[in-house]
């Protein structure tokens, strides 16, 4: 990846020159498996970021406002509030334990002062909303100052209320509670542009659900088969359009996607596109399937386009080409050697997730060795960086790393067979304007900007 004087002009290249800073590793956690990191997800804004763990929490970050005193402390995230979303759970009448891991968490458009998120685990989706108190009424007439109800007989004068500061307090509510919409488990959720109603999807069916009504959803795409062996594809993502509330995409082991319009009927069994890549058959082999598999799927900021991320590849999929990828990029082709190591492992079952930039211009997924990739969709440059405690310190750049797979090496270049697959990046998610990406390490959640981004502010 040689530097250029063309590229170094793009100023909205966020691979422009290699300069991403560390904002600091965020160590929210211990490191018992409950406490591995489960998902990733930035607010509308980008002033909040939620992550998930397999413990059952939610822990909420909130960026700092910039100040006077402090003019370069924008763009750092400090813990805002912390709760348990889920529970384990019992399922007496399938003897089934329910995880509480929480598999996704999406933000609500903020509508006034609180904020609003749906996380979800296996089963049970619940909505949150988070607000702010900074006062607190004194002076009750029927109420004492600990609360307890007076004695009306004692009560001769009438006085009004007034409100009193008091420390910033964040509290986190329970709104509402989504359960019993699926038999297999959940691994999306997705809101719709309308703000009205969101979807869940599990392995074999995807449920419209209204964000009042907890009682009932509308079960509106259904490929569970009258006999489960003759079951060929699973549900693995989906998502609905970001400006088209009757537009949704959901995506299949198999390496396809439908892209289906609640208009055309209730049931959007029948996809109205079908996006698939034939297969080359000189490349067949025992695991074809499992490595085509789509692991994450998720629609560009416009809308025009969509990113899927299979075991060794991420795709941009035009909406209006159903034949092949508009874009192919190589996330870890070196891997393909070491598929059976990597089957044997399991390693070859890891779902990666895949991120845009706010601009559309730049992709973002995750590898092994905490590896994250970046492409450039305009200039084709694309680059390796590591998320770790050993390379990384506050502000310091990241350097581009490579992985060789023979020959002569370079002196930082690390060799294919000393990769550390048990560290793995699975979940990424990027600032919906900025350039900063929140990166999960397992246990540990990275914050990286651009340095000219950093140097702005």
């Amino acid at each position: 990846m040689g530097e250029d004087e063309d590229t170094r002009k793009i100023n909205h290249s966020f691979l422009r020159d290699h300069n991403y800073v560390t904002e600091g590793c965020l160590d929210i956690i211990t490191t018992s498996n409950a406490d591995i990191i489960s998902t990733v997800e930035f607010n509308h804004t980008g002033d909040l970021l939620a992550t998930g763990d397999k413990g059952g929490r939610v822990v909420i970050f909130q960026r700092e406002p910039e100040t006077k005193n402090e003019p370069y402390s924008q763009g750092e995230y400090n813990v805002y509030s912390t709760f348990q979303s889920h529970e384990p759970e019992f399922d007496y009448l399938k003897s089934l334990e329910i995880e509480e891991k929480i598999n996704r968490i999406k933000w609500l458009p903020q509508q006034n002062a609180a904020h609003s998120l749906l996380s979800t685990n296996d089963k049970t989706i619940k909505l949150w909303k988070i607000n702010e108190r900074d006062k607190r009424p004194e002076g009750y007439n029927l109420k004492d100052e600990e609360g307890r109800l007076k004695d009306l007989c004692t009560v001769t004068s009438l006085q009004v209320p007034v409100l009193k500061p008091m420390d910033l307090m964040v509290e986190v509510s329970p709104r509402r509670i989504f359960s019993n919409g699926h038999t297999y488990h959940v691994n999306s959720i997705s809101v719709n542009s309308d703000c009205e109603t969101y979807m869940s999807a599990d392995d074999l069916r995807i449920n419209l659900w209204h964000l009042a009504i907890t009682d009932r959803s509308f079960n509106i795409v259904d490929i569970k088969p009258a006999n489960m062996e003759d079951l060929t594809e699973v549900i693995t993502a989906a998502e609905f359009h970001p400006h088209h509330c009757n537009l949704f995409v959901y995506s299949s082991s198999k390496g396809s996607l439908r892209l289906c319009d609640m208009r055309a009927s209730a049931l959007c069994d029948r996809h109205c596109k079908l996006y698939e890549e034939p297969e080359d058959p000189s490349n067949r082999s025992f695991f074809s399937e499992i490595i085509s598999s789509v692991s994450d799927v998720k629609f560009s900021h416009s809308g025009r386009y969509m990113l899927t991320r299979d075991y060794l590849t991420v795709k941009v999929w035009d909406l209006n080409m159903e034949t092949k990828p508009l874009e192919t990029y190589q996330v870890h082709d070196y891997l393909r050697n070491k598929l059976c190591s990597l089957y044997e492992n399991d390693c070859i079952f890891d779902k990666f997730e895949c991120a845009w930039n706010g601009s559309d211009s730049v992709i973002m997924t995750g590898a092994y060795n905490n590896f994250f990739r970046m492409f450039d969709r305009n200039t084709k440059r694309d680059v390796t960086l590591e998320a770790s405690r050993e390379s990384s310190k506050p502000r310091a750049i990241l350097k581009p790393r490579r992985v060789c797979v023979g020959g002569k090496r370079r002196k930082d270049d690390i060799s294919v067979d000393s990769l550390d697959f048990t560290k793995k990046i699975l979940h990424t998610a990027w600032h919906p304007t900025e350039n900063i990406i929140a990166i999960a390490a397992t246990n540990n959640l990275y914050i990286f900007q651009d340095k000219v981004n950093s140097e702005m502010h």
